[in-house]
């Protein structure tokens, strides 16, 4: 199964997203109404408690973004996401063990299973955006999907071959 990213609305500071690690750690990504943005780790024993946190300038920000392979166009995917009800973007990575790599993209059917669209796949030569249905998938690359949440999951679970 693919990685979950949660989602939480903080009331007057902004948005966090949490990943849970394999071994239960939790890490947050604080995104700031002013514009900010801060790393937080969870205490091992508690996990709603804050063992640690970093402060990020856009700069540091972008350069952690290209060190985990992420790109400009899911920040811009997520801040359009901030302003459509019931639309979600997800990043979803193609594991070395998916059916689906070495086979182009248009063999998932993706949008015609799912109703999402896949607006990007990120992989280490790049970004290719807006992939045709003849790109074909890697392992390791991380797709780009918008769509509803049921979409979405259904997705991962198409890439995961579930």
């Amino acid at each position: 199964m693919g990685v979950h990213v949660e989602r939480t609305e903080l009331p007057g500071i902004g948005v966090r997203h949490d990943i849970v690690s394999e071994t239960g750690r939790r890490l947050s990504v604080v995104s700031l109404r002013d514009g900010g943005r801060e790393l937080a780790l969870g205490d091992r024993d508690d996990p709603d408690r804050v063992r640690a946190t970093v402060s990020l300038t856009d700069e540091e920000a972008t350069a952690l973004a290209e060190v985990l392979g992420g790109s400009l166009i899911f920040t811009q995917l997520a801040g359009l996401r901030e302003q459509l009800t019931g639309l979600y973007v997800e990043q979803i990575p193609v594991r070395a063990d998916s059916v689906y790599v070495g086979q182009p993209l248009g063999r998932t059917r993706a949008r015609t299973r799912t109703r999402c669209s896949i607006v990007a796949v990120v992989r280490e030569g790049g970004v290719v955006p807006a992939p045709g249905p003849e790109d074909v998938l890697q392992a390791g690359d991380t797709l780009v999907a918008l769509g509803t949440r049921e979409g979405l999951d259904r997705l991962v679970r198409i890439i995961d071959g579930d």
